[in-house]
């Protein structure tokens, strides 16, 4: 007698494949080798070409889960996205994430209809799908080498924001297969995907962010969830009303995590392990999808895809649209470099197979090749490329110090802030650093607990615990006073009256 059941092995092979993929990517970290690309190899390994240990064949179900895991990936990222950089590259980003799409794809057509003698609509298809960069991929390649804010700023948010121009594209070329709409017909398409993004992004990101800022719903660890639904009814509302769901989830993203103070660490935490494990997920799955053996065949094709995209169509989508901003040849040409394919262009990939184009077995090998060229070749060189063109890392002067974390039932909020060289308060004592509101309770020094007294000097790996009250610009007030950017008033350190 056995208690078996169905999914049991199901299980037990994803907790397998989880553990495998996490420990790649320990390694891949270590030798400097994108994650992703040992990632789809452990999925092409176990699929049917492989060790034929998982099959994969509904290529629809496949796309299913991989907007789920962008869309995860994505509210990630905007969480993490600092407002500032928002203001700061707004305008050339979109203009990257807008025209410089449209440029890349149509580059991209030209030459797989020219040098290839691909038909125009599937020239056109391979254009689209390649157009956009991979917010996965630049988000990872971000973490591992850090850049100047200037830069960092400009590729997080256009990353984050050129997935729809992208998906209008493909499924406006798609919609040309199985229709024939007319150029009314994509401007009005157009219009509803950004707009309707727009609209249900920035409703849906405010009504959450008061709701998160608001409600008392008892322990800490239920508004990350309710941070969740926020990024899917954004999602949901968007595709209602016609706009594109991947802008709103990003836009809802952004807000939440530049207007919710209280939650923000519970939060992040949260989504910045469950954008990790849908990274994981989504580029194992399409490495499942992918038949090795069809590689070879469209290996040459591919190739010369990749050579015009990275070296022609992407340095003059970026060269036209960054001129303008006074970027120096070195940051165009770096950006330029940059751009990374990844999840997105696989799972767009998809779209002419569910469809039934006829070539749709082609264009996706076609892209699965050249995302696996540019994350060995760019994603592996991003580095050695920034040391050879000068771009170093301005000091991380404007990351947030701490963030606060609520007292159940009070209307209080804790803060831990580590004291670090380059913060005002270090060498200072107690009494001469009283924050703007609330109070210093405790010196955290080692293993040891100090009485915040007035005579005490604080020194650098000092943590500092305050306790001050709810509001929503606390944080802001004390990452500022702990970089010395307020005056502190010195008469009181008690917390300020609700």
């Amino acid at each position: 007698m056995t208690a078996g059941l169905p999914a049991d092995t199901w299980i037990l092979a994803g907790g397998v494949l989880l553990v495998a993929a996490i420990l790649a990517a320990g390694f891949a970290g270590k030798v400097r080798i994108p994650g992703l690309l040992l990632f789809l190899a452990l999925g092409m390994l176990i699929a049917d070409d492989g060790l034929a240990l998982v099959q994969l064949s509904d290529v629809e179900l496949a796309q299913t889960l991989g907007t789920v895991g962008l869309l995860l990936i994505l509210f990630e990222g905007g969480l993490t996205t600092k407002p500032g950089d928002v203001r700061r590259a707004a305008a050339p980003a979109l203009l990257l994430a807008s025209a410089g799409v449209v440029v890349t794809a149509s580059v991209v057509a030209l030459a797989g209809w020219w040098l290839l003698g691909l038909d125009p609509l599937t020239a056109m298809l391979i254009g689209a799908v390649v157009s956009s960069t991979d917010a996965a991929a630049v988000f990872a390649v971000l973490r591992r080498a850090p850049l100047p804010r200037r830069l960092s700023a400009l590729l997080e948010v256009e990353s984050g924001a050129n997935d729809p121009v992208a998906i209008m594209l493909t499924v406006g070329l798609v919609a040309t297969f199985t229709g024939s709409p007319q150029p009314s017909d994509w401007v009005a398409f157009g219009l509803a995907q950004v707009l309707g993004g727009i609209v249900a992004g920035v409703v849906v990101g405010l009504g959450g962010s008061w709701l998160l800022s608001r409600a008392t719903l008892g322990p800490t660890g239920v508004y990350p969830v309710l941070a969740l639904g926020v990024a899917g009814l954004a999602y949901g509302a968007a595709a209602v009303v016609g706009g594109s769901g991947f802008l709103a989830v990003y836009l809802a993203g952004l807000l939440v995590g530049a207007r919710v103070t209280q939650h923000r660490r519970e939060i992040r935490t949260f989504h910045d392990g469950l954008s990790s494990t849908a990274e994981v997920g989504l580029f194992l799955m399409l490495g499942m999808l992918v038949f090795p053996s069809q590689l070879p065949p469209v290996a040459g094709p591919a190739l010369l895809v990749t050579v015009v995209l990275v070296l022609v169509a992407r340095p003059l989508a970026v060269g036209l649209c960054l001129v303008w901003f006074g970027y120096t040849w070195r940051e165009i040409v770096f950006v330029s470099w940059v751009g990374l394919r990844g999840a997105v262009p696989i799972v767009l990939a998809t779209f002419p197979a569910v469809a039934g184009y006829p070539e749709g077995a082609l264009i996706f090998n076609v892209v699965f090749f050249v995302v696996l060229t540019s994350a060995a070749v760019q994603g592996i060189s991003i580095r050695s490329v920034a040391r050879v063109l000068g771009i170093t890392a301005a000091p991380q002067d404007l990351d947030p110090v701490t963030s606060g974390r609520p007292l159940v039932g009070t209307a209080t909020e804790i803060f831990e802030v580590p004291v670090r060289p380059d913060l005002a308060l270090a060498g200072r004592a107690v009494a001469d650093v009283a924050p703007p509101c609330g109070r210093i309770t405790a010196v955290v020094r080692g293993q040891e607990t100090l009485d915040a007294e007035a005579q005490v000097e604080l020194a650098p790996g000092d943590v500092l615990v305050l306790v001050v009250p709810r509001r929503p610009d606390a944080a802001r007030q004390v990452t500022a006073w702990a970089r010395g950017e307020t005056v502190a008033e010195p008469s009181s350190t008690r917390p300020e009256r609700e």
